[in-house]
């Protein structure tokens, strides 16, 4: 916190359910040196990594699919998403976390993952930072089935898919998850695939 136009007056705690709620109650000076009072809700889930596992000699990326009942809430009908493989730091840096989510929701053991950057998805609302990942991948990596972790309730199918499908599936609305669509992306413009 080390911004002087910004002075943070109270923040009162709304939610620890799953995650954490905090309504910020600060002052923030404009342009003109006056001082706003405001009032924003930011959600804490954690820091998160994503990662593209690609295989450039088959042409193909692998993809998750399961069900996120927020986009189920926000219209999508069937609430299942088209997402890369990702997860949550807990306590692990992003690097060995993203190891580790490959290997349990695709069943692939990959080394070194390359990574590219770090966004922030929804700076608005939510304080979430997500470490964004790259790593070829071969069928002799495949060392289980994959799916996630009973104890968390994951129910992933794992989907090898031609590259160029991948990227009409965005066109087409199929794939509509931001972490995807910017790895996707950057695949493509880094001729990875």
């Amino acid at each position: 916190m080390h911004n002087p136009k910004v002075k943070i007056i109270d923040i009162k705690n709304l939610s620890n359910a799953h995650y954490k709620l905090d309504k910020v109650d600060f002052k923030f000076q404009t342009k003109n040196g006056d001082w706003q009072t405001q009032s924003r809700e930011c959600y804490d889930r954690g820091d998160g990594a994503a990662i593209l596992l690609y295989n450039s000699a088959k042409r193909t990326v692998i993809l998750t699919k399961q069900f996120r009942m927020p986009s189920y809430l926000n219209g999508n009908k069937t609430g299942m998403m088209i997402e890369v493989c990702a997860g949550l730091l807990d306590e692990d840096h992003p690097e060995a976390c993203i190891i580790k989510e490959v290997e349990e929701e695709t069943g692939f053991k990959i080394g070194n993952p390359q990574k590219v950057f770090e966004l922030f998805s929804t700076p608005g609302a939510v304080t979430e930072k997500i470490y964004y990942f790259v790593a070829e991948y071969s069928d002799e990596m495949k060392i289980s089935d994959g799916g996630g972790l009973e104890e968390e309730h994951e129910e992933i199918e794992v989907l090898e898919i031609n590259f160029e499908t991948a990227l009409a599936m965005v066109s087409k609305g199929e794939i509509n998850d931001a972490k995807t669509v910017v790895l996707l992306q950057y695949a493509k413009l880094n001729n990875l695939v």
